[in-house]
């Protein structure tokens, strides 16, 4: 398991794009940034839904939930960057802004989808 808290990132952006492939999504981007916003990970779902996924990995529950460490400011440049790719790529299906939040634990990481949420 990793140790260091960039390396916990990386395997819990890994682990959140295989929890989205495995439920039939397909991985558009990981790491889209926009000026000094960035998108974890954008996945899309057929042809009607393009969703925009903030991954919030912790190694443990001692800091409360992953969920709760999105800041107004970051749902704020989340939206702007989510914007942006929409006009960049001309995209007239519906959108969703997830976030999935990952716990390491001694065995791999426990996932949580929060769909819808937030605006």
């Amino acid at each position: 398991m990793p140790t260091d808290a960039h390396a916990l990132g990386h395997a819990g952006e890994a682990a959140a794009a295989n929890f989205y492939q495995r439920a039939g999504y397909e991985i558009l981007a990981q790491g889209y940034r926009h000026g000094r916003a960035e998108i974890d990970l954008i996945v899309r779902q057929g042809a009607a839904l393009l969703v925009f996924v903030e991954v919030k990995t912790r190694s443990g529950a001692q800091y409360g939930p992953p969920e709760t460490f999105v800041s107004a400011r970051k749902k704020e440049l989340f939206r702007l960057a989510a914007t942006h790719l929409q006009e960049e790529m001309d995209w007239r299906g519906d959108i969703r802004f997830d976030i999935l939040a990952i716990t390491q634990l001694s065995q791999g990481f426990r996932i949580e989808a929060f769909e819808d949420a937030f605006y």
